[in-house]
């Protein structure tokens, strides 16, 4: 079991929020839990579900410009 703590950093845009919002979403097609707090998401799933989530967050935070995400991950229990 995985866990990561995603904040999402859109570079050169009005509509920040907007690319947060759409990036997020991305989550609500994979199998894997999370919860949207006011600076970051938190996912929790296991290996390949979490990395997966990962990456579909980033994926579509791209397609909108240049972005930063910085990510937290652990294996310990929360």
């Amino acid at each position: 079991m995985l866990c990561a703590e995603v904040s999402i950093y859109p570079q050169k845009t009005n509509n920040a929020s907007q690319v947060i919002t759409n990036a997020i979403q991305t989550l609500s097609q994979e199998n894997v839990e999370y919860k949207v707090g006011s600076l970051s998401t938190h996912i929790d799933g296991n290996d390949e579900q979490v990395w997966t989530g990962i990456k579909k967050i980033f994926t579509e935070a791209q397609n909108s410009g240049e972005v930063s995400m910085v990510v937290t991950i652990s294996n310990s229990a929360h």
